[in-house]
């Protein structure tokens, strides 16, 4: 399955994933116009892989000019139902369908991992003006808390992705360094009932795991039998 293609598989699971996946912080945006060296209010912004618009929204609500670049027929639908004000066009990070040196900012929220960055990069260069800032973010849980790094470990022996666990930063180190990347953490928290938890799990895993929204379950059935009338 190619990038695209895997990308295009949340598709399956657009409604679950409006209703459970968790937004981002509120220290966030501050933080991405510091780095970014500029507001965000009237800024020019573009919000690829933007999926239901979680992002999106707060770009809007920031007063950002912002559309949404979104592949997937499904994903756009619920957007649109958030934010039908906001313009939208199909396309992915490889093939951006905007103009030259037309944004300000261009934010990937949880969506680079999805991307070539042979062809995202240049892309990304492209579009941007002169001055221009690539903003990239994902929420990762927090190992610190020990039910979670319980969780994440169960998980991933689960689904053998084996038994280290991961350093969220480690998603920043395939970018070319000459870029120029200024990292920023911070950590947040949200309360949500344990179905939301739960239905947000699958939302990331069950997704990637059977892309086609389909599961093939298998089973063994065991059964045994007593004649009363043997004993007698």
């Amino acid at each position: 399955m190619t990038i695209t293609a895997q990308a295009r598989s949340f598709d399956q699971a657009a409604a679950g994933y409006a209703a459970n996946r968790p937004s981002y912080p509120p220290a966030l945006f501050p933080a991405v116009e510091e780095l970014a060296g500029r507001p965000l209010k009237g800024a020019r912004v573009a919000d690829v892989g933007a999926g239901t618009g979680l992002a999106t929204a707060l770009l809007h609500a920031r007063g950002a000019h912002v559309i949404a670049v979104e592949p997937g027929p499904a994903m756009t639908s619920q957007l649109r139902l958030r934010l039908p004000d906001v313009p939208l066009v199909l396309g992915d990070g490889n093939h951006l369908p905007l103009a030259s040196g037309s944004l300000d900012l261009l934010t990937y929220a949880q969506a680079w991992h999805w991307t070539d960055p042979r062809t995202s990069v240049p892309e990304a260069v492209r579009v941007l003006r002169p001055g221009g800032a690539l903003a990239l973010w994902w929420n990762d849980s927090d190992s610190t808390v020990a039910w979670t790094a319980g969780q994440d470990a169960r998980l991933r022996r689960f689904f053998g992705a084996g038994t280290e666990e991961p350093d969220p930063m480690a998603r920043f180190r395939g970018l070319p360094p000459e870029l120029g990347f200024v990292h920023r953490q911070m950590s947040w928290t949200r309360n949500v009932p344990l179905d939301t938890h739960l239905a947000n799990l699958a939302s990331y895993l069950l997704t990637e795991v059977f892309p086609d929204g389909t599961a093939e379950e298998r089973y063994r059935t065991s059964c045994a039998v007593l004649q009363v009338s043997a004993w007698g």
